[in-house]
């Protein structure tokens, strides 16, 4: 496929990489089934399969970005580095405490795992610098198709904040936590996990993450309509409304969560403040398609 053709060529690092996390997840999906062990609740390799398939769309969609880099090519590769080598980090941390049969995250059980998640804490640290880093290249660049290039500096920004969730987790009471209201490990959703009793700060930490790649996957079926395909102006106004609204969502998603309120129980106030982003993406999209008719040029 073209896209991984780029991805190899962006970064050889990140791409072989992301083969690797590939590779670890169907081993640990090996361990869900083989492996009766349980943690907090859920198959104790369940947590090492999803942070393979994360880590590994992550560096991919990385990779394939720095494919796009015309200008910062040397910073580029020096940051993706950085990237793979604070992931790998992470992912073998995570490994090496389920074989130890104890968690990876907010465990101050012994100074052993104490140190481990201060290495945790101080990679993704890493990572998140070296990825605003990365931000701040792409932001320099000037493709020619703008509503791509925005969706790529776009993705990269809310990635950012999706990711600096994992900040507010570290400041929970005590050593951190990712429930609200509620402990670590109670009843969840099937694979993710995510509390059923309590809010949860991973679901937004996981939404913002992924706009990396699905604010390109926009621009890029932005592209495939027809009426849409030549006028990049409108495709760069749908690309960054969609942005703001998946900013919105993210912001929604941690705010319900820290008010200590499950996903998939919101209540009135949260149902309200949805119902007004639903209404403001749907209305600015409308608004965008109905002016590029009035100009002559059909849906």
């Amino acid at each position: 496929m073209r896209v991984l053709a780029d991805a190899r060529r962006g970064h050889a690092g990140l791409f072989w990489f992301a083969v690797s996390m590939g590779l670890v997840a169907v081993g640990t999906a090996v361990g869900v089934v083989v492996d009766g062990r349980v943690l907090l609740g859920a198959a104790i390799w369940l947590k090492p399969l999803k942070f393979a398939l994360s880590f590994g769309l992550y560096a991919l969609a990385l990779a394939w970005i720095l494919s796009l880099v015309e200008r910062g090519r040397r910073t580029g590769r020096v940051v993706g580095w950085v990237i793979v080598i604070g992931s790998a980090i992470e992912v073998a941390i995570v490994v090496v405490q389920v074989v130890r049969g104890t968690r990876s995250h907010f465990n101050d059980d012994t100074p052993f795992d104490t140190m481990l998640f201060s290495i945790m804490g101080a990679t993704v640290a890493l990572i998140w610098l070296a990825t605003l880093a990365l931000a701040v290249v792409v932001l320099s660049q000037r493709p020619a198709d703008r509503a791509a290039a925005w969706s790529v500096r776009l993705g990269l920004l809310v990635a950012l904040a999706g990711m600096a969730i994992g900040m507010i987790m570290s400041m929970q009471p005590g050593i951190g936590a990712h429930s609200v209201g509620v402990r670590d490990g109670g009843p969840g959703l099937p694979l993710f996990g995510w509390s059923t009793t309590g809010g949860d700060l991973r679901v937004g930490h996981f939404i913002g993450m992924h706009a990396l790649q699905l604010l390109p996957l926009l621009a890029a079926a932005l592209t495939a309509v027809p009426g849409l395909r030549n006028d990049g102006a409108v495709r760069l106004r749908l690309v960054v409304v969609s942005a703001g609204a998946y900013l919105g969502l993210l912001v929604l998603l941690t705010w319900q969560a820290l008010r200590g309120q499950p996903l998939l129980s919101p209540d009135l106030a949260t149902l309200a403040a949805l119902g007004v982003l639903v209404a403001a993406g749907a209305g600015s999209t409308v608004l965008i398609l109905v002016g590029y008719r009035a100009a002559g040029r059909p849906t």
